[in-house]
């Protein structure tokens, strides 16, 4: 593998799909994958195939139609879940079980009333028998954000010697700052006998709005596989967005790193999944949302017209976006009225602009934004422009 190359794992359709009121069916979970086949994410978490009939479903059906990415179901340490995946993902051309237990000491004492050294039992126990069925095999230390590093080395360490191809290090609850994930990512990488027979990967919920800065601090210090959701859907907060991490390994050339992705699908796959699971993009999201290329401020909107890299990091074209908007409101400039008037067909003289620009204005006051409409009604009542 390739020190660069950066694996995506997507689960939207597992662990994104658990935000309440967000169920999606077997038919819209088919549409969505068939459309992450063609993203080019390297692994689709199809589902957690023992919760219901509805899910082993969705599962088995992805894992006839996908062909070039590795199918995954998610299970619980106990050998019915697995039997159930290994079931949903028998017709799979590249199958993934991914299994676990948590790690964390609250986790221990008070979710499963036991101790360490049955914990890594279990985990030893779930691992070998995954491996009966498929050979790659992912083990997840949950709420391994706030596991004592040194134990969690060992839990890793085992499962390595059980067979484990992938060991996911989950901040399940949001709770690591960006520099004590990376730590944590970087104890493993250097302190854990065999660790260069399985991949790392991050898995960060947003709790508290960290998610894809734990996740580039993973993949810093040593992770090269990221789980991720369109649109950072998931339980509370959410998980790390898949536009996100992708952009930023993309954009920041300093990281070194790349992806199998085709971001020009990216607002796209937003829309695609917004739909589907009926949840809004937030307007100010970072990449897809609505705002991600919109300029209102005279002064940022001068700056794009005369240059676009001015206050834009991205190109729009680059993540499927058709291009910047320039929004007219009350803070709007003559620079961004004269621009949009041309785009509907007048070239205003520097008189002209002058004056329609009071007019603007009053008008900019009473409404939030002056659409294309009010612009062709404000600039043919004056009869002040000449048609281009």
């Amino acid at each position: 593998m390739s020190d660069k190359r950066i694996y995506i794992f997507d689960t939207t359709l597992r662990d994104g799909e658990q935000v309440p009121g967000c169920k999606l069916n077997t038919r819209q979970k088919v549409e969505i994958a068939r459309e992450l086949e063609r993203l080019g994410v390297d692994v689709i978490e199809a589902g957690f195939p023992i919760s219901s009939p509805g899910d082993f479903e969705s599962v088995e059906v992805i894992a006839k139609m996908v062909k070039d990415v590795t199918v995954c179901g998610l299970t619980r340490s106990v050998q019915k879940d697995i039997d159930v995946a290994a079931d949903a993902l028998r017709y799979a051309k590249r199958p993934r079980i991914h299994t676990g237990i948590g790690t964390s000491d609250s986790h221990i004492k008070y979710k499963f009333r036991s101790n360490r050294e049955e914990i890594i039992e279990r985990a030893v126990a779930a691992v070998k028998y995954a491996k009966r069925y498929v050979e790659d095999v992912e083990f997840y230390a949950e709420d391994a954000g706030r596991t004592d590093n040194e134990y969690l080395a060992r839990v890793m360490e085992a499962v390595i010697k059980a067979g484990a191809t992938v060991l996911n290090i989950p901040d399940t609850t949001g709770y690591c700052l960006p520099d004590e994930y990376g730590r944590k990512i970087k104890y493993l990488k250097e302190n854990v006998k065999g660790i260069e027979k399985a991949i790392l990967s991050t898995h960060c919920h947003n709790d508290l709005g960290l998610a894809t800065a734990n996740s580039i601090a993973g993949v810093q210090n040593g992770a090269r596989q990221i789980e991720c959701t369109i649109n950072g859907v998931g339980e509370r907060a959410g998980n790390t967005s898949l536009e996100e991490v992708v952009m930023i390994m993309r954009q920041q050339a300093t990281l070194n790193f790349e992806t199998n992705i085709n971001t020009k699908m990216l607002k796209y796959m937003s829309e695609l999944v917004s739909d589907k699971m009926g949840v809004p993009v937030q307007p100010n999201k970072a990449i897809v949302g609505a705002n991600a290329f919109a300029h209102s401020s005279g002064i940022h909107q001068d700056g794009v017209i005369k240059k676009r890299e001015t206050y834009e990091i991205i190109n729009p074209l680059d993540v499927g976006v058709d291009q910047s908007a320039i929004v007219l409101t009350a803070r709007s400039g003559r620079a961004a009225l004269a621009y949009r008037a041309k785009e509907v067909g007048y070239n205003l003289t520097k008189d002209q602009l002058d004056l329609i620009y009071i007019d603007f204005l009053k008008l900019a006051d009473k409404k939030k934004e002056v659409d294309e409409v009010d612009l062709q009604v404000l600039l043919s009542n004056r009869l002040v422009a000449v048609r281009a």
